[in-house]
């Protein structure tokens, strides 16, 4: 393991690393198309284990794939009528080479189209393993 001092030291400084945050965008853009086709184990080949969600002051640490119960997509859809998530738009904040912190602006909508609710997230995906991957999202 690393230093403590190296820990708060960023790996890159300078220009945004466009080639990182192409590739990050197009991690969370395949996590939510396997997320609008209910599809778990794309899903969590879109991810990085441990993965963290802070929902509110709340947080979970996943420490391997298969953490989504069987009935989410059901019971998103009977309580509030979702049918696909759209993204408005990706902002990247903060990129270097092997990780980049995203703004999500996305929608939660209907079959028909009408928006249920709007969310903006803070996701982070990171570069490990030889691959992209969300590490961390907060909502």
């Amino acid at each position: 393991m690393a230093g403590v001092d190296t820990l708060f030291q960023p790996g890159h400084r300078g220009a945004v690393d466009t080639e990182a945050v192409a590739a990050a965008i197009d991690c969370v853009e395949a996590f939510t198309a396997c997320f609008n086709a209910h599809d778990f184990a794309g899903m969590d080949a879109q991810l990085h284990f441990p993965h963290i969600i802070l929902s509110g002051e709340t947080m979970l640490i996943w420490p391997e794939g298969g953490q989504m119960p069987l009935s989410f997509f059901d019971d998103l859809h009977r309580q509030t009528g979702w049918a696909k998530t759209h993204y408005l738009r990706h902002d990247a904040v903060l990129a270097s080479p092997r990780k980049v912190h995203l703004i999500l602006d996305y929608t939660r909508n209907r079959a028909n189209g009408s928006v249920i609710s709007r969310h903006l997230n803070l996701w982070i995906v990171t570069f490990d393993g030889g691959r992209w991957g969300i590490k961390q999202r907060s909502y």
